[in-house]
């Protein structure tokens, strides 16, 4: 890494953001070309990182000054106005949020699958790149092996989504809905449309207008196109989220139709070829992925491998993915570093 580059993270305070800074930690990133950046209600306090602790700023469109590269953990809202900013002042900017997936200007790029976009040998309008969402991240990686040995149709997802897609607020959440519960009383929902805590919400985020899917199922399909186009096939990828009472960790099931009929055998060798994959997949010992295998693991776990015999052309699998981790804060650095070496 360029011993030149001063890295702001925006959002720092929050789930995604504390994981962007473990990850540039764990690259040894040197606290003194780290900035943190929060809300001015967070501006003062200190993040740890590594031994040392990081004061944060309060992020304002005037703060990036001298700020080589620009990692957006913040919601959608602040993104459009801080990504802008931070562009302007000549920093090349990674957004999380799902505030530029549909603008056709904004390259999106997934580390692993795509990132030769981010290359000198590519050129695209602007200094800002955005990223898929946690679901689509593991639903494409997942689809991609197969699409290369069988070709695939569409994957059919059913996304058990973790509290923590809510953020640190989400997480507080089910925390006390879960003590509430526990004691007897009945909860009031405030970061989810109804009681997260020892239930299941068929609702993740708000629905489209005038649409009977929501912005997140949504954006599974818009995402994955993104993605897909430049393969040259586009499998369709749509489905169910599900809000569920864990805190950390998607799990999802993909009912996957390939173009001509994959054994399993062959569909699970075909999963082991992906570098961003690892296959789980012994349920006689039962070994199956699961969101508590997956935290902090920087690959999509797949397994539970089953093709039926009346409908050979469809494979059913389960994948987990760490949504703060892999599903956002790893791709946040990942696709800043390959971005950072583009020339000014």
């Amino acid at each position: 890494m360029r011993d030149d580059l001063t890295i702001g993270v925006v959002g720092a305070t929050g789930v995604v953001g504390r994981e962007v800074l473990a990850a540039l930690y764990a690259q040894d990133v040197p606290a003194e070309q780290v900035r943190v950046f929060g809300s001015e209600r967070s501006k003062g306090m200190e993040v740890e990182y590594g031994e040392d602790s990081l004061e944060v700023e309060h992020a304002t469109p005037d703060a990036f000054r001298g700020v080589k590269l620009v990692l957006l953990a913040t919601p959608a809202e602040a993104s459009r106005t801080l990504a802008a900013a931070a562009q302007a002042a000549g920093a090349w900017v990674v957004d999380a949020s799902n505030a530029f997936r549909g603008d056709g200007n904004v390259p999106m790029v997934l580390p692993g699958f795509n990132a030769d976009v981010l290359g000198a040998g590519f050129s695209f309008k602007g200094r800002i790149v955005c990223l898929p969402g946690a679901v689509t991240t593991a639903a494409v990686h997942v689809v991609e092996p197969l699409r290369k040995a069988f070709g695939v149709t569409r994957a059919q997802v059913t996304a058990l989504m973790a509290a923590s897609s809510a953020g640190v607020r989400g997480v507080a959440e089910l925390e006390k809905q879960t003590a509430d519960l526990l004691s007897g009383r009945e909860p009031e929902p405030h970061a989810f449309p109804h009681r997260v805590g020892f239930n299941l919400v068929p609702q993740v985020g708000g629905f489209m207008v005038n649409s009977p899917w929501t912005e997140e199922e949504g954006g599974w399909t818009l995402e994955a196109a993104r993605l897909f186009s430049s393969k040259g096939d586009v499998p369709v990828i749509a489905g169910t989220a599900v809000q569920v009472p864990t805190f950390y960790g998607h799990g999802l099931t993909l009912n996957v139709q390939l173009k001509k009929p994959g054994p399993v055998e062959q569909v699970r060798a075909a999963l082991k070829t992906s570098k961003a994959l690892k296959v789980l997949d012994v349920p006689g010992e039962r070994v199956y992925p699961m969101p508590m295998l997956v935290t902090s693991d920087p690959a999509v776990h797949v397994g539970r491998v089953r093709a039926f015999p009346q409908a050979p052309e469809w494979v059913t699998l389960f994948a987990s993915v760490d949504n703060a981790s892999r599903g956002a804060a790893l791709n946040l650095v990942e696709a800043g570093f390959r971005l950072a070496e583009r020339p000014a």
